[in-house]
Protein backbone atom coordinates (compact mmCIF):
# COMPACT_ATOMS: atom_id res chain seq x y z
CA UNK A 1 0.00 0.00 0.00
CA UNK A 2 1.37 3.28 -1.02
CA UNK A 3 2.36 5.64 1.94
CA UNK A 4 1.07 8.57 -0.10
CA UNK A 5 -2.35 7.57 -0.06
CA UNK A 6 -4.82 10.23 1.83
CA UNK A 7 -6.77 8.97 5.16
CA UNK A 8 -9.79 8.64 3.14
CA UNK A 9 -8.28 6.18 0.41
CA UNK A 10 -6.65 4.44 3.30
CA UNK A 11 -9.94 3.86 5.15
CA UNK A 12 -12.39 3.72 1.50
CA UNK A 13 -13.81 0.78 2.84
CA UNK A 14 -15.07 1.60 6.38
CA UNK A 15 -15.95 5.27 5.11
CA UNK A 16 -18.01 3.90 2.58
CA UNK A 17 -20.22 1.74 4.53
CA UNK A 18 -20.54 4.22 7.85
CA UNK A 19 -21.63 6.80 4.98
CA UNK A 20 -24.18 4.31 3.31
CA UNK A 21 -25.37 3.34 6.81
CA UNK A 22 -26.09 7.06 7.99
CA UNK A 23 -28.00 7.59 4.88
CA UNK A 24 -30.08 4.66 6.42
CA UNK A 25 -29.96 4.56 10.06
CA UNK A 26 -30.45 7.01 11.88
CA UNK A 27 -31.39 9.53 8.56
CA UNK A 28 -33.94 7.29 6.73
CA UNK A 29 -35.47 6.16 9.84
CA UNK A 30 -36.13 9.14 10.64
CA UNK A 31 -37.23 10.39 7.44
CA UNK A 32 -40.15 7.86 7.49
CA UNK A 33 -41.41 8.16 10.97
CA UNK A 34 -41.16 12.02 9.98
CA UNK A 35 -43.65 11.71 7.01
CA UNK A 36 -46.15 9.00 8.11
CA UNK A 37 -47.17 11.44 11.44
CA UNK A 38 -47.05 14.48 8.83
CA UNK A 39 -48.96 12.50 6.42
CA UNK A 40 -51.52 12.04 9.62
CA UNK A 41 -53.07 15.87 8.66
CA UNK A 42 -54.65 13.41 5.72
CA UNK A 43 -55.93 10.07 7.11
CA UNK A 44 -55.82 10.91 10.98
CA UNK A 45 -59.33 11.68 10.96
CA UNK A 46 -59.59 7.60 9.71
CA UNK A 47 -57.33 7.13 12.72
CA UNK A 48 -59.85 8.64 15.09
CA UNK A 49 -63.12 7.13 13.92
CA UNK A 50 -61.23 3.50 14.13
CA UNK A 51 -61.09 4.20 17.73
CA UNK A 52 -64.34 5.73 18.02
CA UNK A 53 -63.29 9.37 18.92
CA UNK A 54 -63.93 11.03 15.36
CA UNK A 55 -67.87 11.64 16.10
CA UNK A 56 -68.57 15.48 14.99
CA UNK A 57 -65.23 16.62 13.11
CA UNK A 58 -64.47 16.64 9.35
CA UNK A 59 -62.14 14.93 7.99
CA UNK A 60 -59.82 17.69 7.45
CA UNK A 61 -60.89 18.76 11.49
CA UNK A 62 -59.60 14.95 12.46
CA UNK A 63 -56.73 15.31 10.86
CA UNK A 64 -55.68 18.56 12.71
CA UNK A 65 -56.83 17.07 15.91
CA UNK A 66 -54.51 13.57 15.47
CA UNK A 67 -51.52 15.27 14.14
CA UNK A 68 -51.73 17.77 16.83
CA UNK A 69 -51.48 15.34 19.64
CA UNK A 70 -48.93 13.54 17.92
CA UNK A 71 -46.62 16.45 17.78
CA UNK A 72 -47.25 17.44 21.26
CA UNK A 73 -46.13 13.93 22.10
CA UNK A 74 -42.89 13.82 20.69
CA UNK A 75 -42.35 17.59 21.72
CA UNK A 76 -43.41 16.52 25.12
CA UNK A 77 -43.11 12.82 26.15
CA UNK A 78 -40.21 11.71 23.73
CA UNK A 79 -37.19 11.21 26.11
CA UNK A 80 -33.90 12.86 25.67
CA UNK A 81 -35.43 14.39 22.67
CA UNK A 82 -32.53 17.30 22.50
CA UNK A 83 -29.75 14.19 22.49
CA UNK A 84 -31.87 12.67 19.72
CA UNK A 85 -31.89 15.83 17.82
CA UNK A 86 -28.02 16.34 18.06
CA UNK A 87 -27.42 12.92 17.23
CA UNK A 88 -29.79 13.57 13.94
CA UNK A 89 -27.65 16.66 13.22
CA UNK A 90 -24.63 15.15 13.31
CA UNK A 91 -25.51 12.21 11.71
CA UNK A 92 -27.15 14.47 8.67
CA UNK A 93 -23.63 16.32 8.83
CA UNK A 94 -21.49 13.30 8.30
CA UNK A 95 -23.58 12.10 5.26
CA UNK A 96 -23.85 16.00 3.87
CA UNK A 97 -19.97 16.12 4.12
CA UNK A 98 -18.87 12.92 2.86
CA UNK A 99 -21.76 13.21 -0.03
CA UNK A 100 -20.15 16.02 -1.37
CA UNK A 101 -16.48 14.69 -0.95
CA UNK A 102 -18.08 11.38 -3.30
CA UNK A 103 -19.73 13.88 -5.14
CA UNK A 104 -16.84 15.63 -6.61
CA UNK A 105 -15.15 12.12 -7.61
CA UNK A 106 -18.16 11.60 -9.83
CA UNK A 107 -15.93 9.61 -12.03
CA UNK A 108 -14.88 6.94 -9.76
CA UNK A 109 -18.36 5.96 -8.65
CA UNK A 110 -19.58 5.86 -11.95
CA UNK A 111 -16.97 3.22 -12.53
CA UNK A 112 -17.79 1.85 -9.09
CA UNK A 113 -21.29 1.42 -9.39
CA UNK A 114 -21.00 0.36 -13.57
CA UNK A 115 -24.80 -1.28 -13.91
CA UNK A 116 -26.00 2.03 -12.58
CA UNK A 117 -28.39 3.78 -15.01
CA UNK A 118 -26.58 7.56 -15.74
CA UNK A 119 -29.82 9.83 -15.05
CA UNK A 120 -30.49 8.71 -11.44
CA UNK A 121 -26.71 8.67 -10.74
CA UNK A 122 -26.81 11.96 -11.66
CA UNK A 123 -30.60 12.77 -9.75
CA UNK A 124 -29.01 11.20 -6.47
CA UNK A 125 -26.13 13.93 -6.28
CA UNK A 126 -28.27 17.08 -7.58
CA UNK A 127 -31.01 15.84 -4.88
CA UNK A 128 -28.35 15.38 -2.28
CA UNK A 129 -26.95 19.12 -2.95
CA UNK A 130 -30.91 20.57 -2.76
CA UNK A 131 -31.59 18.26 0.03
CA UNK A 132 -28.81 20.13 2.25
CA UNK A 133 -29.91 23.30 1.47
CA UNK A 134 -33.51 21.92 2.07
CA UNK A 135 -32.82 20.16 5.43
CA UNK A 136 -31.57 23.80 6.21
CA UNK A 137 -34.10 26.07 5.35
CA UNK A 138 -36.74 23.14 7.19
CA UNK A 139 -34.74 23.26 10.18
CA UNK A 140 -33.82 26.80 10.47
CA UNK A 141 -37.78 28.38 10.62
CA UNK A 142 -39.78 25.20 11.69
CA UNK A 143 -37.05 24.78 14.32
CA UNK A 144 -35.20 27.10 15.39
CA UNK A 145 -37.40 29.85 14.98
CA UNK A 146 -35.95 32.07 12.50
CA UNK A 147 -39.10 33.64 11.13
CA UNK A 148 -37.39 36.24 8.97
CA UNK A 149 -37.19 33.54 6.45
CA UNK A 150 -41.00 32.89 6.74
CA UNK A 151 -43.68 35.28 4.86
CA UNK A 152 -45.00 37.37 7.28
CA UNK A 153 -42.48 36.04 9.49
CA UNK A 154 -45.17 33.21 11.24
CA UNK A 155 -43.63 31.74 14.20
CA UNK A 156 -44.08 27.49 14.02
CA UNK A 157 -45.07 26.04 17.44
CA UNK A 158 -46.04 22.48 18.65
CA UNK A 159 -49.05 23.16 20.42
CA UNK A 160 -50.63 24.94 17.12
CA UNK A 161 -48.37 22.75 15.02
CA UNK A 162 -50.84 22.12 11.79
CA UNK A 163 -52.34 25.87 11.81
CA UNK A 164 -48.60 27.51 12.19
CA UNK A 165 -47.07 25.02 9.59
CA UNK A 166 -50.47 25.70 6.79
CA UNK A 167 -49.75 29.47 7.78
CA UNK A 168 -46.05 29.09 6.84
CA UNK A 169 -46.80 27.07 3.62
CA UNK A 170 -49.44 29.57 2.52
CA UNK A 171 -47.59 32.87 3.51
CA UNK A 172 -50.05 34.52 5.68
CA UNK A 173 -52.51 33.27 8.33
CA UNK A 174 -55.75 34.79 6.26
CA UNK A 175 -54.69 32.94 2.99
CA UNK A 176 -52.44 32.25 0.41
CA UNK A 177 -49.68 34.89 -0.68
CA UNK A 178 -47.01 34.79 -3.88
CA UNK A 179 -44.21 34.48 -1.26
CA UNK A 180 -46.13 31.06 0.19
CA UNK A 181 -46.63 29.76 -2.98
CA UNK A 182 -43.19 29.92 -3.72
CA UNK A 183 -42.24 28.30 -0.71
CA UNK A 184 -44.73 25.70 -0.96
CA UNK A 185 -43.12 24.79 -4.56
CA UNK A 186 -39.77 25.05 -2.61
CA UNK A 187 -40.86 22.45 -0.14
CA UNK A 188 -42.66 20.22 -2.83
CA UNK A 189 -39.77 19.80 -4.94
CA UNK A 190 -37.17 19.42 -1.48
CA UNK A 191 -39.51 16.45 -0.06
CA UNK A 192 -39.67 15.31 -3.46
CA UNK A 193 -36.18 14.85 -3.57
CA UNK A 194 -35.03 13.99 -0.36
CA UNK A 195 -37.73 10.59 -1.05
CA UNK A 196 -35.99 10.41 -4.07
CA UNK A 197 -32.85 10.44 -2.90
CA UNK A 198 -33.15 7.79 0.26
CA UNK A 199 -35.13 5.85 -1.86
CA UNK A 200 -32.35 5.38 -4.63
CA UNK A 201 -29.64 5.63 -1.68
CA UNK A 202 -31.43 1.62 -0.82
CA UNK A 203 -30.42 0.51 -3.71
CA UNK A 204 -26.87 2.22 -3.96
CA UNK A 205 -26.17 0.71 -0.15
CA UNK A 206 -27.09 -2.68 -0.97
CA UNK A 207 -24.15 -2.53 -3.98
CA UNK A 208 -21.41 -0.73 -1.38
CA UNK A 209 -22.31 -3.49 1.25
CA UNK A 210 -22.13 -6.66 -1.37
CA UNK A 211 -25.93 -7.73 -0.91
CA UNK A 212 -26.64 -7.24 -4.64
CA UNK A 213 -23.61 -8.47 -7.13
CA UNK A 214 -25.13 -9.46 -10.34
CA UNK A 215 -27.31 -6.89 -12.69
CA UNK A 216 -30.26 -9.49 -12.09
CA UNK A 217 -29.77 -9.22 -8.34
CA UNK A 218 -29.70 -5.13 -8.74
CA UNK A 219 -32.60 -5.09 -10.95
CA UNK A 220 -34.90 -7.26 -8.47
CA UNK A 221 -33.84 -4.47 -5.62
CA UNK A 222 -34.72 -1.27 -7.88
CA UNK A 223 -38.31 -2.96 -7.72
CA UNK A 224 -38.39 -3.02 -4.24
CA UNK A 225 -36.56 0.48 -3.41
CA UNK A 226 -39.13 1.67 -6.29
CA UNK A 227 -42.17 0.67 -4.18
CA UNK A 228 -40.91 1.94 -1.64
CA UNK A 229 -40.26 5.11 -2.87
CA UNK A 230 -43.62 5.42 -4.76
CA UNK A 231 -45.27 4.89 -0.96
CA UNK A 232 -42.62 7.27 1.00
CA UNK A 233 -43.94 9.94 -2.11
CA UNK A 234 -47.36 9.97 -1.63
CA UNK A 235 -47.38 10.06 2.04
CA UNK A 236 -45.39 13.14 1.44
CA UNK A 237 -47.42 14.65 -0.73
CA UNK A 238 -50.48 13.84 1.16
CA UNK A 239 -48.41 15.52 4.36
CA UNK A 240 -48.14 18.79 2.14
CA UNK A 241 -51.26 18.54 0.28
CA UNK A 242 -53.25 18.81 3.72
CA UNK A 243 -51.24 21.38 4.60
CA UNK A 244 -51.58 23.68 1.86
CA UNK A 245 -55.06 23.35 1.65
CA UNK A 246 -55.65 23.28 5.82
CA UNK A 247 -58.00 26.52 6.73
CA UNK A 248 -55.98 28.31 9.28
CA UNK A 249 -58.79 29.42 11.38
CA UNK A 250 -60.42 25.92 11.34
CA UNK A 251 -57.06 24.58 12.68
CA UNK A 252 -56.15 26.87 14.75
CA UNK A 253 -60.09 26.22 17.14
CA UNK A 254 -59.42 22.82 17.03
CA UNK A 255 -55.83 22.89 18.47
CA UNK A 256 -57.18 25.82 20.86
CA UNK A 257 -60.09 23.21 22.16
CA UNK A 258 -57.27 20.68 22.58
CA UNK A 259 -54.92 23.29 25.08
CA UNK A 260 -56.46 25.33 27.76
CA UNK A 261 -54.71 28.14 28.13
CA UNK A 262 -54.91 30.40 31.31
CA UNK A 263 -53.69 34.02 32.51
CA UNK A 264 -51.17 33.33 34.57
CA UNK A 265 -51.71 34.27 38.14
CA UNK A 266 -48.89 36.94 38.44
CA UNK A 267 -50.85 39.47 36.41
CA UNK A 268 -54.20 38.39 37.23
CA UNK A 269 -54.70 41.01 40.48
CA UNK A 270 -55.46 44.73 40.12
CA UNK A 271 -53.60 48.01 40.57
CA UNK A 272 -54.58 48.77 44.38
CA UNK A 273 -52.58 45.00 44.67
CA UNK A 274 -49.22 46.90 43.45
CA UNK A 275 -50.14 50.08 45.19
CA UNK A 276 -50.30 48.10 48.69
CA UNK A 277 -47.45 46.57 47.78
CA UNK A 278 -45.11 48.99 46.81
CA UNK A 279 -46.16 50.77 49.86
CA UNK A 280 -44.98 47.80 52.32
CA UNK A 281 -42.14 47.56 50.52
CA UNK A 282 -41.35 50.95 51.28
CA UNK A 283 -41.92 50.74 55.23
CA UNK A 284 -42.82 54.15 57.16
CA UNK A 285 -40.71 57.09 57.12
CA UNK A 286 -38.79 57.99 59.96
Amino acid sequence: MSTNQSFMQRNQFLIRRLHSLSGILPIGVFLMIHLVTNSSLAWGWFALRGRGQGEGLSVSEGGVQYFAHEVTWINTQVPHLFLTEVTLWLAIAFHCVLGVYYATGGKGNLQHYKHQDNFRYTLQRLSGYFGIFFIFYHIATLRWGWTFLIPEGTKWSHEFSASTLAAALQGSTTGWTMAGLLVSLFYLIGVSLLVFHFANGLWTAAITWGLTVSEHAQKRWGYVCAVFGVGMMLAAWSALGSAMLLDYDTAHNVEASMHEVHTPPAIEHDMSDEVTLEANAIGPEG
